[in-house]
């Protein structure tokens, strides 16, 4: 069985990605939303679904960088960086709708090969590129 570590708690509400809010139940995190032009919407003052994801995926990918750089027996260097561009794209089953990915690491001092060969490791590691590489079940709870 999986063992949890951690679990975070957050709700959509008030219209969610369509000019609603969202927030964890902490309360550290609360944002306003917003649905891009681009996808139809007034690309009002909030935020977004892919522009949360985006930051957590880069967040969690460095440290998976860090982490893989350490097995390695190297040290990532504090000015390391890693850009994530998320976009929302249509299903090629025409039923539903993805996420599309592409992560871009840059390691000062580091060649091309020594980041490709670190990135790659860190995909292996990293959940988050875990959750959109594999198929994950998703528990569903109707409450009235």
């Amino acid at each position: 069985m999986t063992k949890i570590l951690y679990t975070a708690r957050g709700s959509a509400l008030h219209g969610g990605r369509g000019g609603g809010e969202a927030r964890t139940d902490d309360g550290k995190v609360a944002v306003r939303l917003s649905v891009p032009r681009a996808m139809g919407g007034d690309d009002g003052p909030g935020t977004n679904p892919e522009q949360l994801f985006s930051i957590g995926y880069s967040a969690c990918f460095l440290g998976a960088m860090a982490n893989a750089a350490r097995k390695a027996g190297k040290k990532l260097p504090d000015d390391a960086t890693v850009d994530a561009e998320v976009s929302f794209a249509d299903r090629e089953d025409n039923v539903g709708f993805t996420i599309v990915a592409k992560l871009t690491g840059k390691v000062p001092g580091w060649t091309e090969d020594e980041i490709q060969t670190l990135m790659t490791a860190a995909h292996d590691i990293c959940p988050y590129s875990n959750l959109i590489r594999e198929k994950h079940d998703v528990e569903l709870v109707a409450q009235a």
